[in-house]
């Protein structure tokens, strides 16, 4: 069965060896793919980079999400930090992290930690997230605040990549976080609108696309997003996604498979090919991004450094 992929208006047919599962839910994907095994990395910048965490008590994305490239990252003297803590108030199905509707108080202490462990590592560009904090008035944008003033009040030659998360909406809070100016703005969609149930209950396709238009529109930022494939969408939805993004004022993308992290989270519906993923790649450059990482082991901040916007974005 060949699968076709909708191109300037019509039918482009690729991969003709894709499985007829494709179209249909299927909880079974097979075995898993020689393109989705890795070799783990280590060595002394791997040992370092987690001696470093571990003193100050920091918290990465690469550990609480089980990211697929932790060991890559961090051989490389790199890693995601995350604020807030570890655990997160909302139980998306895709999602590693802890969840829980109390989590502890933030720690005073993390932004000057995380600046000190930027200027240790030698970092150039580094990427902050958090975990939602719905608990919290300002959904911990406060916090975000102070970590980037922290940050460059140490680094002032480093650039910041900030992936927030939605601040449940809240105009206010979201402009304290972009007036600090970081220089990438992320916000993932994540998915396709019509998997938001099952994959975001509590979150809204269309607040997503609202963020990355209020940085771009408002803040003149440099806008980034990312998107999971393999979770049961279609190759039609993807580029549909891919062109609200742009219309939204997305200047850059990533597009990675789905891989189930623990038994509760949701299966697996299909490994993408290498091969979709290069079409992919190439359906988000036609659509207008200045950047596209597109690949099986492709994650939200995974090479982020070379995102760096060098020329004016749109």
């Amino acid at each position: 069965m060949a699968i076709g992929i909708v191109r300037n208006g019509y039918i482009r047919e690729i991969f003709s060896k894709v499985s007829p599962s494709y179209c249909r839910m299927n909880s079974d994907p097979g075995k898993k793919p020689d393109w989705l095994k890795i070799k783990l990395a280590s060595g002394s910048s791997f040992a370092s980079t987690r001696q470093l965490l571990n003193k100050h008590s920091l918290h990465t994305v690469c550990r609480s999400a089980m990211c697929p490239n932790l060991h890559e990252c961090w051989s490389k003297g790199t890693a995601t930090f995350l604020l807030l803590g570890n655990v997160c108030t909302r139980a998306c199905r895709f999602c590693a992290v802890a969840t829980g509707q109390y989590p502890a108080l933030p720690e005073p202490e993390e932004p000057t930690k995380i600046a000190e462990a930027v200027k240790t590592m030698n970092l150039r560009h580094a990427v902050l997230t958090s975990v939602n904090r719905d608990d919290l008035p300002d959904g911990g944008a406060a916090h975000w605040v102070e970590t980037i003033r922290a940050i460059r009040a140490v680094n002032p030659a480093v650039s910041l990549e900030c992936l927030i998360p939605d601040f449940s909406g809240n105009e206010q809070v979201l402009d304290m976080v972009m007036a600090e100016a970081p220089e990438v703005l992320n916000h993932n969609i994540e998915t396709v609108p019509s998997l938001y149930g099952k994959v975001r209950p509590q979150a809204s396709y269309t607040l997503s696309l609202s963020i990355i238009e209020r940085a771009k529109r408002k803040f003149r930022l440099a806008t980034k997003s990312g998107m999971m494939v393999g979770m049961g969408e279609t190759p039609e939805e993807v580029e549909a996604s891919l062109r609200d993004l742009r219309l939204h004022g997305c200047d850059m993308v990533t597009i990675g498979q789905y891989l189930q992290p623990t038994a509760t989270n949701l299966p697996v519906e299909r490994y993408v090919t290498p091969d979709e993923f290069e079409e992919y790649r190439k359906i988000a450059l036609d659509a207008g991004f200045r950047h596209v990482q597109s690949g099986p082991f492709v994650r939200s901040s995974y090479h982020a450094d070379v995102f760096e916007p060098v020329e004016p974005v749109s």
